[in-house]
């Protein structure tokens, strides 16, 4: 599970930012936290609320890109740039990141250092007693290469001296298959998040969706179960291999989807862009959400409830609660406009964003707020302006 993430300078956020999935133990266990094997209690979902422009999606960005570098940056080429953006006045100055999650019963540390040219520091610690260095990687200017130290990682020193300047010494390894690398490697994270932004609701989202329902009879039924009972009618959706490709083109044919539906003692049947947005869209989520749900690992959503309606929120946040749709303890960080969102979750799976005159983003959890109760009405206070993080109109 991941437990906490941070990260300087990168978008709109200049200044060191947090974003700490941790609860203390004090607070009353509910089925949206964990209280893991390493003795912490870990919330399974994180909801960042603000105002529009405020920097939600440069918040959620910061773990979509540690993954992404971990899992993927191999397969950059050479010469490309590392797909970290710094704020806009602060270009010369490096971006920094750090995660802490646990696997296999124990609790790691993952930091990186870096320009768009290179990676100036990276290493990864593993707690035992306290934390210690599996391997740190550094930059030295003043000699042109790498100096890599390590403790048990497995990557022999002729491999490591050879990893290039805009890889993750962890991926590096994992093409030579070392162990812990490759187990790294395949911790799964599923965003609708790139380096750009928000991936858009589109036609093709649509038939990846239904590519990968055709592949998993399972979840198939659960998102039809599912749907079935959040929109009115919708009796399942239908899988089929059509031709979408033009007149004359290659022959290959794609899965899409298709609503059946009953009225009365009728059926029929609408491909599914002719769908409501609402139904497509949360046909497209649950084909994000329900991989991680039965395998576990990480969902990180921007504005989770486009397209839905709000009341929708707390049935689909209801698959991370409930053990029997979440056996894996996975977990949701998601950004959202629906302020209800607050009527549902504790004050501490609040991450709140707001962004000053000088374009400046700052993020703080609900809990950090001086005076704050956990009876109060979060909704109505946040609406009232108490906590900050609204337009200003």
């Amino acid at each position: 599970m991941l437990h906490k993430y941070a990260f300087k300078n990168f978008q709109s956020f200049a200044e060191r930012t947090e974003v700490d999935l941790t609860i203390n133990r004090k607070t009353s266990l509910t089925d949206w936290m964990s209280d893991n094997i390493c003795g912490n209690r870990v919330s399974k979902l994180l909801a960042v609320v603000g105002h529009n422009a405020s920097g939600k999606t440069a918040l959620l960005k910061p773990i979509v890109f540690i993954h992404w570098f971990i899992s993927h940056s191999f397969a950059s080429s050479p010469d490309s740039n590392i797909a970290c953006c710094p704020h806009v006045l602060h270009t010369s100055e490096p971006s920094e990141f750090e995660c802490v999650f646990d696997f296999e019963g124990t609790q790691w540390r993952y930091v990186l250092e870096c320009n768009q040219q290179r990676v100036l520091h990276e290493a990864l610690y593993q707690k035992r007693e306290r934390f210690a260095y599996v391997f740190i990687r550094t930059w030295d200017p003043k000699i042109s290469t790498y100096s890599v130290k390590q403790q048990g990682f497995g990557l022999s020193p002729q491999s490591a001296k050879k990893v290039r300047a805009n890889v993750s010494l962890i991926a590096w390894a994992a093409q030579y298959d070392v162990p812990l690398a490759k187990e790294l490697t395949t911790r799964m994270v599923i965003s609708n998040v790139n380096v750009v932004g928000r991936l858009p609701i589109s036609d093709q989202a649509i038939i990846f969706a239904a590519e990968h329902f055709s592949s998993s009879p399972l979840q198939h039924r659960l998102m039809n179960r599912l749907l079935s009972e959040w929109d009115l009618g919708l009796s399942s959706v239908e899988l089929q291999q059509i031709q979408l490709n033009p007149v004359g083109a290659p022959e290959a044919k794609s899965w899409f989807p298709f609503g059946t539906h009953v009225s009365g003692a009728d059926n029929f049947i609408l491909p599914f862009n002719l769908e409501s947005n609402g139904t497509q869209g949360a046909f497209i989520l649950l084909s994000w959400l329900l991989p991680v749900l039965e395998q576990g690992g990480l969902a990180v959503i921007d504005e989770f409830e486009n397209d839905l309606h709000p009341l929708m929120l707390e049935p689909i946040l209801e698959l991370f609660a409930n053990p029997q749709t979440n056996p894996q303890t996975a977990q949701l960080i998601f950004s959202t406009h629906a302020i209800e969102v607050l009527n549902l979750v504790e004050k501490s799976q609040v991450m709140l964003v707001e962004k000053d005159a000088d374009c400046l983003s700052q993020s703080y959890r609900m809990d950090s707020i001086e005076g704050i109760r956990n009876d109060d009405n979060f909704y109505a206070k946040y609406l009232a302006g108490a906590y900050g993080a609204v337009p200003s109109l």
